[in-house]
């Protein structure tokens, strides 16, 4: 297993633990999931979603919500909890899907991926945030659930690691976007990049910031009115 760097003493006593897990253990729940997702916000690329079953009797110390570790950090949890772990999922939403979809239903997707990659049987699912975007099993939803629970910040780490390398990818195919850096969120290089280019094929193309690419000839796309209203005389 790869060897960690020492925790930065400003996170090391913020470690999410496995107080939920162990309830849910207790009465009954023998497969617990926990899942998280990255790119919500981000103009291009895939809404990346993770799920993990951690284990019982093998913890992994140095563990944190992926937002407190640097991007080195991140990289090496990220490998460490693939070898630890007792499964591991990652699930997506393309940006086609995203565009067409909306955001919502696209992460319900997502989620809907992941949980099936797992290829065993969830009995519960520990769900980060205030919503249930699973819906088709038993959740426990928790406010900054990254922070609080061992499974939620194992995923929110191979969420994001997962995404960032795809985008990293991305970035030899689409130069100019500084995908590498900035992973498809908006920033002043993007913002700039979208002004002088327009938007390339992983750009979500029904998202608002294509109302200010007018002038470069590429409209945003718009859903059709399914219903044409009829003229009046």
């Amino acid at each position: 297993m790869v060897t960690a760097p020492p925790l930065r003493s400003a996170i090391k006593h913020k470690a999410p633990g496995l107080r939920l897990e162990r309830e849910l253990w207790h009465s009954g729940a023998s497969i617990v999931a926990g899942i998280d997702e990255v790119g919500r916000g981000s103009w291009a690329g895939p809404l990346t979603l993770a799920a993990v079953v951690v284990p019982r009797d093998k913890r992994l110390y140095k563990v944190r919500d992926s937002k407190m570790l640097t991007e080195s950090e991140r990289e090496v949890m990220h490998d460490r909890i693939i070898d630890w772990a007792e499964h591991v999922s990652v699930g997506h939403a393309t940006q086609v899907e995203c565009d067409e979809l909306g955001m919502s239903a696209a992460q319900k997707l997502a989620a809907q991926r992941a949980l099936a990659g797992l290829e065993v049987d969830v009995d519960h699912v520990l769900v980060d945030g205030n919503w249930d975007f699973v819906e088709t099993l038993p959740i426990t939803t928790i406010i900054k659930g990254d922070a609080i629970s061992l499974s939620i910040a194992a995923a929110s780490i191979v969420a994001k690691v997962t995404r960032d390398r795809m985008m990293r990818a991305a970035d030899g195919d689409y130069p100019g976007f500084a995908f590498a850096a900035n992973k498809g969120y908006p920033c002043p290089r993007h913002t700039a990049a979208l002004a002088a280019m327009g938007p390339c094929a992983i750009h979500r193309r029904r998202w608002a910031f294509m109302d200010d690419l007018r002038w470069t000839g590429v409209a945003r796309t718009v859903e059709p009115d399914p219903e044409p209203q009829l003229e009046l005389f």
